[in-house]
């Protein structure tokens, strides 16, 4: 676990915590989501609650709370509008700010003496002082031809980073139980989705490329385990912006009629064709800096999420450009549904949702 003055837990893979509700908090809105359990393995969810809250402009910038406030009445909000009477929640710090290391180290050690060998690792990589961060360790596996050994993940972060999200939750009337690092989150509903490849995504390498707001984020897994991820400064602002530009609207106002469709006719062919063009090209850029940095020359599948997942037909798009076959993410698609869920709205919705899926999926033990 995070070790500091915030009694937090970081657990990358464990699932034993109590039941909580994700919540994402982007550049662009707060997603929650909450879960429970109706049958047995990766499949056997029912989808409680969910809610996309807007957040104010430049509240969250490059994943950095600006207006702490701001952001927790919004979580605030966000967690009223979902109607649930759970305060526990799991949240996640975005890759840009953890040092990730995997380590092997011999099997069957104390408690206390792995974490003195974390510590000792981690003082060697870290570029701050120990007292500076929070930091968190978990055991992976046993190495498959050496079970003697163990693979080990370290995990460490600036400790304002988590700090500045606790608070958030903490305006808001919320409580922090997990700290988890966003591509983690989003491997964890990965799982609910790889049954929907050929083979359950055995033997596959599958780009992950999740689209937001203002970063493209790309993380590359070869049997559901990360072996690249790349981020890229571009999102649906960029769609924004080009809306401003064409039709002489506010920001505000062009962010509005983005997401309702009320644009002119010409917007598809004008401004929308040629933005999903230039995302494709982005894609495309993003697989070929996995090919020269890895062994690997061949990726199987994109799949593609974020606010920019639903624009219509833009899986067809990156597949030309990229000639590899592309899916719109869908963790829901094989779970129960409760009263309150509205499907046409949460397949729309799904794509942006995949981290607060991974998420609120920590509160519950696979087995």
């Amino acid at each position: 676990m995070f070790k500091g003055k915030i009694d937090i837990n970081l657990d990358f893979m464990k699932i034993n915590s109590p039941s909580l509700i994700g919540v994402d908090i982007s550049s662009s809105s707060v997603k929650m989501v909450e879960l429970s359990k109706v049958g047995k393995g990766r499949g056997g969810f029912r989808v409680e609650r969910y809610v996309i809250e807007p957040l104010a402009a430049n509240t969250v910038q490059d994943g950095n709370i600006l207006d702490l406030e701001s952001v927790g009445e919004s979580i605030h909000q966000g967690w009223k509008r979902l109607g649930s009477k759970c305060k526990n929640i799991a949240l996640a710090l975005p890759a840009s700010d953890v040092i990730t290391k995997k380590i092997i180290v011999p099997a069957g050690q104390r408690e206390e003496d792995l974490e003195f060998q974390v510590e000792n690792e981690a003082s060697q990589y870290i570029p701050f002082a120990l007292d500076e961060v929070n930091l968190d360790f978990q055991v992976l596996k046993p190495l498959p031809k050496n079970p003697n050994e163990v693979e080990v993940l370290i995990a460490a972060s600036r400790k304002e980073k988590v700090e500045d999200r606790v608070a958030a939750a903490l305006v808001a009337g919320l409580k922090t139980i997990i700290m988890d690092v966003e591509p983690y989150a989003a491997q964890a509903a990965y799982e609910l989705i790889n049954d929907q490849l050929p083979d359950g995504g055995d033997n596959q390498i599958v780009a992950l490329v999740d689209i937001g707001a203002t970063v493209m984020k790309t993380n590359v897994l070869h049997d559901g385990e990360s072996v690249y991820m790349r981020d890229q400064p571009f999102g649906g602002d960029q769609l924004t912006q080009e809306i401003h530009n064409q039709f002489n609207l506010s920001l505000e106002d062009s962010e509005r009629a983005k997401r309702n469709g009320s644009l002119p006719e010409n917007y598809k062919t004008d401004v929308l064709s040629p933005f999903c063009e230039t995302l494709a090209i982005e894609v495309m850029r993003a697989i070929q800096f996995f090919y020269t940095s890895t062994q690997y020359t061949e990726i199987n599948y994109i799949l593609i999420a974020g606010g920019c997942a639903a624009i219509p037909g833009l899986e067809d798009i990156i597949s030309a450009r990229t000639q590899v076959s592309t899916l719109v993410v869908n963790p829901f698609l094989n779970m129960d549904l409760s009263s309150r869920i509205i499907p046409r709205q949460i397949n729309s919705d799904a794509p942006s949702l995949l981290i607060a899926c991974g998420l609120a999926m920590r509160g519950f033990d696979p087995s």
